[in-house]
C-alpha cells in the first residue's frame, strides 16, 4: 500500500485497540508517515507494539469513562495536543442466532464494541474544542446488516449514529467526524482473545455462516487485509479528507452493510 511519507509531519495521533490487528496496523501507518502516536489498550502487549515502533503506550480500560478520561489525558500530556483519535476497540465476542445470547452476553457485546468510541470521543472532546480543530475516526462495521451477531450489530449501528450525530455538533469548532465500516479483515492470529473460541459442531457452524455471509456480500468475493483497511482509516483522519465529516465509508469490497 502506497505511503506518505510527509502527510502527518507534525500531528499528533492516538490509537485505540492498537496493540494488534487493524489497529497496531493504523498506528504503525501513521508512524511511517510522520506523526507522533500514542498507542492504547487494555492489553500489556500494546507496551511491545509501541516499542517496535517508537511510539508512547497507554493501557487503560476504554469499557469505563474513567478508563477513557484517564487515557486521553495521558495521551495529551505525552503529546501535547490531539490532532487525530482513531476508535478501534469492539469486535465480536460469541457468534450465534440472536436466541441463543443471554442478557449478560449481550450487554457485554454492547460494552465492548460501543462504549469505548462513546467514552472516548467524550474525553476527547474537550481538548478538541479548545483547540478548534481535530479529527476522530470511528471504526464500524458492515456487520450492521448481518447474522448471527446481532448485539454487535446493535453496538455499531451506535456507532454510526454517534459519527453522524457528533459531526454536527463538532464541525463548528472545525472538528470532522468520520468512520469506516470494514467488511470481513483477514488479520494475524490474536495475541490476546477477544472471546472463546467455538467449541461444539455447532458454534463452528454459526461461525462458518458469518463467513459465508460475509464473502457473498462483497462484491470481490474476498476478505480485505488489516492494511487495506489501515489505508482508509488513515486517509479520512488526514488533511486529505478535509472537506469529509458525518460519513461513515465502507471498506467491504462493495458490501454496503
Amino acid at each position: 500500500m502506497g505511503v506518505h511519507a510527509e502527510r502527518f509531519a507534525g500531528k499528533k495521533a492516538v490509537v485505540t485497540g492498537a496493540a494488534q490487528g487493524i489497529g497496531l496496523a493504523v498506528a504503525r501507518r501513521l508512524v511511517r508517515e510522520s506523526a507522533d502516536v500514542v498507542l492504547v489498550d487494555r492489553s500489556e502487549t500494546v507496551k511491545e507494539a509501541a516499542g517496535d515502533l517508537g511510539a508512547h503506550a497507554v493501557i487503560a480500560d476504554l469499557e469505563t469513562y474513567e478508563g477513557a478520561r484517564a487515557a486521553v489525558t495521558e495521551a495529551r500530556e505525552h503529546l501535547g495536543r490531539v490532532d487525530c483519535l482513531v476508535n478501534n476497540v469492539g469486535g465480536t465476542i460469541w457468534a450465534m442466532p440472536y436466541e441463543h445470547y443471554t442478557p449478560e452476553q449481550i450487554l457485554a457485546e454492547i460494552q465492548r464494541s460501543l462504549f469505548p468510541s462513546l467514552w472516548t470521543c467524550r474525553a476527547v472532546l474537550p481538548t478538541l474544542i479548545e483547540q478548534r480543530s481535530g479529527t476522530i475516526v470511528n471504526v464500524s462495521s458492515v456487520a450492521t446488516r448481518g447474522i448471527n451477531r446481532i448485539p454487535y450489530a446493535a453496538a455499531k449501528g451506535g456507532i454510526n449514529a454517534l459519527t453522524a450525530s457528533l459531526a454536527l455538533e463538532a464541525a463548528p469548532y472545525g472538528i470532522r467526524v468520520v468512520a469506516t465500516a470494514p467488511g470481513g479483515t483477514d488479520a494475524p492470529a490474536r495475541r490476546v482473545a477477544r472471546g472463546p473460541a467455538p467449541a461444539t459442531d455447532q458454534e463452528k457452524a454459526w461461525y462458518r455462516q458469518i463467513v459465508d455471509q460475509t464473502v457473498d456480500s462483497s462484491l470481490m468475493k474476498r476478505y480485505g487485509s488489516v492494511d487495506e483497511q489501515a489505508a482508509a482509516i488513515v486517509f479520512l483522519a488526514s488533511d486529505e479528507a478535509s472537506y469529509i465529516t458525518g460519513t461513515v465509508l465502507p471498506v467491504a469490497g462493495g458490501d454496503l452493510g
